[in-house]
This record gives C-alpha cells, structure tokens and sequence, in this order.
C-alpha cells in the first residue's frame, strides 16, 4: 500500500516546477504524510480518552484539521470535491493561512518536549515548494487513503520512509549524509545492548535511524509497563543535528516511529565547548555516524582541546568527554582514523586509547556507504578505564557493496556472534596495547590470520600473453635474420 503510493507521489512531484531533485520529493511528501499521521494520531488520543470517560482536546483548531481543509469527506466516505479545496486555492491556504498558523505552535506550547514544540518547529523549518495547487491535490488524495492506525500499518510506513531518506542520501554527494545501513545500524545497536533508564544520545542525528533503531531494539527486550513507556517517550533519546533538513527528516522519522516529542535540538554540536560539559549532560550509550570528511572554522576548532579542521575528530572528542563513566559508544568513522599520522590524530588515538577501553574495531569494506565513496570502521568503546587489548573484525565478503548488492543483517552474523567472545578466527583477531606503537599509536593492524590467496587468472588472460610472447618471439627472430 505504501510503497505504490509513494512511487505514485515521487510522479507527481517529478512534473512539478517547485520541486527539482530526491531531496524535494522526501521535504514535500514528508511534511503532508506528518500532517495525515497527525491527525490518525488524535483519533487514536479521542479513542483512548473516550474509553476511559475522559474528553480529548485537539491539537489543532478546527479550520486547520485534516478532515476540514485537506480530505473532506461525504456521506459515502469520499472526498467532498466540492468542499476540498484545490488549484491556486489549495496553494493560497497552504502558504498564506497553514503554515503560519502551524509555525506558532513553537512559541505559544507549554514545553519543549511536547509534540506542540514539534509541529512548531517543523514547520518553522519547512515551506511548501509544490507550487501547482493541482499537483498539492493530488498528493494529498494519496497519502489520505493510508492508515496510520494498526501498529502493522505504522511499521510498515515508517519501514518504506526510511526507504524514501535511503534514496535521498544516494541523490546527494554522500549517502551517509542522510542515512546509514540500517543492518549496520542493528548490528551497532545489538553489541551495545542498551537498557531501559539508559539516556541514549547521538550528536549527529542525521535522518535519526540509530535512534529509531535503539527504540525497537528496547521494545523487543521485554514486556513494557507504563512507566517504561514514559521512559521511553520522554527520557531516553536525544539528539542534535545542524542541518535544517536532516533535522525536520530526522524529527518527523522519530514520530512516524513512535515517539511523540523526541529530544532533538536543531543546533551545531560542535559549536559546544568541552570545558562547559558537565555530568548531568553525558549519556550512557552514544550512537552515532558523523560527517564524513567535513572542515571545521578557527572558532569551532577553539572549542576542543585538540585542534583539528576534522569534523569527524572533533566529534570524537565530543563523543568521548560527553560519554558517562562506564558508558558505551559505537562511532562510524573513516578507516583513515586508525592511521593517520598527523599530530591531532595521533593526540585523538592516545586520548581514546587512555581515557576509554577500545575493545572492538570493525573493519567494513568499500561501498558499505552507497555513494560516499569512503572506506570506514566503527569504533566499539567505553568510558572509565583504558584500553588493554583491541579485538579487529575485518568484514571480507564474496561479493562488491553497492545499490544493488547492499549490506545485510546475514553479513554482519558473524562478527555479532564472534564479537561476544572476541574469539580469533579467519576474519578476527586481538591486539594488545604493549604492541601499538607508543608514538603513533597508529591501529591500522593487518589480519594475522588471513591466508594470502594466489590469485588465478582467467584462461583468456594466460592466452593473449602467449599471443603476445608468441608475436614477440617472432619479431626477434625476424630481426637476426636480417642481420644475417
């Protein structure tokens, strides 16, 4: 149901002058799909209240209620053609009346962490760029005939929307922008292992997956009861993201998940100084995949005690002061990390290596990121004791990653189940600290067990050489016969 009708919406937008690319398609359905959610998410709250003899207040007023100005409806169940609003009509009240009015719910909610803030906020950063009133129309028939109602159906939603960012991420210059393998994301969750009262964080929150991922994760460990439920919702995830849309992507990700008012502030991470951290701002579990390969300014950089342009450096440093003693972290950074030679990172490696115990290193290969173009590893560890002994998982695959040979959870099997024991094995190994270079602690440590493979070659090859030495051989000849 909903994989037809987002192809059917991407049609509609692709004719649409307002909007030119992935990422347009992803804003423009994103913020009416929220709006239809919305409101199957107050008819579940009137439900709920009736059944207990209580009265449910709307959210929204009246006028700007699904059912009034975007799906009307008639005696039969069908959108009232004559009472639903299309053309420059639909277009004049979206931008002129909707969106103002949505914008204020930032100012005038009670508290940040209320799904009010959030319509306010994201709407704040959003703007209507379908610029047809017709096209408006036909999107909006589309996402009304989905449901929202059934856990079944939610799932299923969020699952094709994390499909929708997965596609944004790929029009971009770098996939891992917007989103990360959700098998890698599942794997990262399950070696942590959270537990319900951990306050989980990720400071580049991107498109929200390891969030997203970390509350099912916590769902499926047992059987919730009401207080857990609150935890959950309102004192286990936060998270921060610069960039205005993958924020709004990130948030609305979060809802269609489930969790009403996440904890996620639009704002620069790096723009924190480590010296103001205190420790009731850390966290217990850190997830997160920061940018690859960005620049740092001069004022950003003052803000760490190591000073680096690397965005992904600084990002360690943040990760690793804003950690809790005895708390966990998986970071995806480039592989470039474990050896790069200049003083920043040299002084990064030592200061993880003594601070925290860097007890896994996943080694991932090429093309496990669709279009970024990066090779990376992901950096298990945890806050309060140093490292003794690093165990290396080197993922080697039988086949080339990319768009359509793409990372999965079977892939990942392996390394989960080897990761428990740090046991040695073809692909695994350990490393003691006494045998990293005290200078560099440079941890790019090659497989010890991994049989070097002759390569063969192709039949075709073996025979052109010949042709090759054959016509060689010839010319040679010709040329001491003319000497003759």
């Amino acid at each position: 149901m909903f994989e037809q009708t987002f192809k059917n919406i991407d049609d509609i937008l692709h004719k649409d002058a307002g909007c030119g690319s992935e990422l347009d398609y992803v804003e423009q359905t994103s913020w009416v799909l929220f709006l239809k959610y919305l409101d199957d998410l107050e008819k579940d709250k009137a439900t709920a209240a009736e059944l207990t003899g209580k009265t449910y207040t709307p959210i929204l007023d009246a006028d700007y209620r699904w059912a009034t100005w975007a799906a009307p409806k008639g005696s039969d169940g069908k959108i009232d053609h004559h009472k639903a609003l299309t053309g420059d009509d639909l277009a004049d009240f979206v931008n002129i009346q909707l969106f103002p009015y949505l914008k204020k719910f930032k100012a005038d909610a009670e508290s940040a962490d209320s799904i009010e803030y959030k319509i306010g906020e994201i709407f704040s950063e959003l703007k209507n760029r379908i610029q047809s009133g017709y096209n408006l129309r036909e999107v909006i028939n589309l996402i009304d005939s989905l449901r929202f109602r059934t856990h079944a159906e939610k799932h299923e939603m969020s699952h094709l929307y994390e499909s929708k960012i997965q596609n944004m991420g790929n029009a971009g210059r770098n996939g891992g922008e917007y989103y990360t393998p959700r098998p890698l994301i599942t794997t990262i969750v399950k070696v942590l292992a959270p537990k319900i009262g951990d306050k989980i964080y990720d400071g580049a929150v991107g498109s929200a997956g390891f969030l997203c991922e970390a509350f099912a994760y916590l769902q499926s460990t047992k059987t919730l009861s009401t207080t857990d439920i609150e935890i959950l919702q309102k004192r286990t995830f936060y998270g921060k993201e610069k960039k205005s849309l993958a924020y709004i992507i990130g948030t609305m990700n979060m809802i269609f998940h489930g969790i009403e008012a996440p904890n996620i502030i639009h704002t620069n991470t790096l723009a924190e100084n480590l010296a103001d951290i205190q420790e009731k701002d850390r966290y217990d579990v850190i997830l997160a995949n920061p940018p690859f390969g960005g620049k740092e300014r001069a004022e950003v950089q003052q803000n760490f005690p190591i000073k680096t342009g690397e965005t992904a450096s600084l990002f360690m440093q943040h990760f690793i002061k804003i950690l809790k003693a005895g708390g966990k972290a998986g970071v995806v950074i480039k592989n470039t990390f474990l050896s790069n030679t200049d003083n920043a990172s040299v002084a990064l490696r030592k200061l993880l290596l003594e601070s925290c115990n860097l007890h896994t290193v996943l080694d991932l290969p090429g093309g496990t990121f669709t279009g970024a173009g990066v090779k990376t590893v992901v950096l298990f560890f945890e806050k309060g004791s140093s490292t003794k002994n690093v165990w290396f998982y080197q993922l080697n695959l039988d086949r080339n990653l990319g768009k359509t040979n793409a990372l999965n959870e079977k892939d990942l099997a392996e390394f989960i189940e080897l990761q428990k024991t740090k046991s040695d094995s073809e692909n695994s190994w350990s490393v003691s600290i006494n045998d990293i270079d005290q200078t560099t602690f440079d941890l790019s440590a090659k497989n010890p067990n991994k049989k070097e493979e002759v390569a063969l070659r192709q039949p075709q090859e073996i025979l052109d050489e010949m042709k090759a030495l054959d016509a060689e051989s010839a010319d040679i000849l010709n040329s001491i016969l003319g000497l003759i």
